[in-house]
């Protein structure tokens, strides 16, 4: 049996261990991510009737893509936060242990036992002090206990019905994004700057060891009578979205494992993600170029070219003059099952992106704006 001193001892080591209340559980995130799922579910409906069913498909593509990417980190974030609450639970084993001793002990005692103090009535007023003024940290610590297992039901919950949102929005994305390819195939209300003349072309290709002689070559070949771009976009240097849903991973300059530095920069992204273009501008190439896969290049201006590189897929005819927000192509890899498969995993793709002024590279974050800012 455990003396009176242990007891003591053990009830303010107890107490003194009670914490902050529990975080608030997350959520707000994944639910508004379902949320977004469901609206671009219906507006995939919508799109079957839409005027402009390419602007319209490749609106429901970003939404579903948005709205994955909430899940994703909703998902992320309650696993993060289970994992912390098991721990902290876990931990909690002794405490709980100790408390039980402690309980049983002062449950066994015989009622003249509680009664009497060793030290007579002055000691015993001390020990009714002490137990008096522990109890409300006990309580306290009971529903912090309690909370921490609540929000543990709370997460696995949220976790399955995310889990739900995330087959249902993988299979929208797949659905809008094979209805995209068709529509794009099918369109020919683009205006055209030139048409392309596939044999010099091809020589220009032959004749270019790296991207800057193909694109000095490609400056060289005529867009037409009617011009090269749509106007100015100075005004919108250091403003313009990436072309693509992701994050910076390697900024211009910076070497790869290789040891590869090269101009552009290096956007991680998810598979078959969204490729379109920031603002209007003429296509002036895709397909494969050298070592960096597929490519499409844009002219938005005289004398300034966009780069980019490491596609899975490319839309659009050679000469096109594109809208803002146009698809011009979509990321390799294989996307994750409906069943959930690979779902959470990490950004597995990378776009690379080279911005040319004049004759040569600028660093693309001149141009285009992150959410780091």
């Amino acid at each position: 049996m455990m003396t009176r001193r242990a007891i003591a001892a053990a009830l303010i080591g107890l107490c003194g261990l009670a914490g902050p209340a529990a975080a608030q559980a997350p959520g707000e995130a994944a639910r508004a991510a379902a949320e977004a799922i469901a609206a671009a579910q219906a507006r995939l409906e919508a799109a079957e009737g839409a005027r402009d069913r390419v602007a319209a498909l490749t609106a429901t593509v970003r939404a579903f893509e948005a709205g994955l990417a909430g899940i994703r980190d909703g998902l992320r974030a309650a696993s993060l936060r289970e994992a912390e609450l098991s721990a902290r639970l876990d931990a909690r084993e002794t405490e709980v242990a100790q408390l039980l001793g402690v309980l049983q002990s002062l449950g066994a005692s015989e009622a003249p036992q509680r009664l009497l103090h060793p030290d007579g009535p002055l000691g015993a007023a001390r020990s009714g002090m002490l137990v008096a003024s522990v109890t409300p940290a006990l309580a306290q610590r009971a529903q912090v206990l309690r909370r921490d297992l609540e929000d543990v039901a709370t997460i696995r919950a949220l976790q399955q019905e995310a889990e739900a949102t995330l087959r249902e929005g993988l299979a929208g994305v797949q659905a809008a994004r094979a209805d995209l390819s068709r529509a794009i195939a099918d369109r020919t209300d683009l205006p055209r700057r030139f048409t392309e003349d596939p044999v010099k072309t091809a020589l220009l290709i032959a004749a270019s060891e790296t991207l800057d002689s193909f694109a000095a070559g490609l400056s060289e070949i005529p867009a037409g009578p009617e011009g090269r771009s749509t106007g100015d976009i100075g005004d919108r240097k250091g403003a313009l979205p990436l072309p693509v849903s992701g994050t910076v991973l390697r900024g211009a300059g910076e070497a790869d494992a290789a040891g590869v530095a090269r101009p552009g920069i290096v956007v991680a992204t998810q598979p078959q993600a969204l490729v379109t273009v920031p603002v209007p501008a003429t296509l002036r190439y895709r397909g494969p170029l050298l070592d960096y896969g597929l490519v499409s290049i844009l002219e938005p201006q005289p004398d300034l070219l966009f780069v980019f590189a490491g596609l899975g897929t490319v839309f659009g005819e050679i000469g096109q003059v594109l809208p803002a927000g146009a698809p011009v192509g979509l990321m390799s890899g294989r996307p994750p099952s409906p069943s959930g498969d690979g779902a959470l995993s990490p950004a597995s793709e990378t776009l690379y992106i080279e911005v040319r002024e004049g004759a040569g590279p600028v660093d693309p974050l001149t141009w285009f704006a992150t959410d780091k800012g």
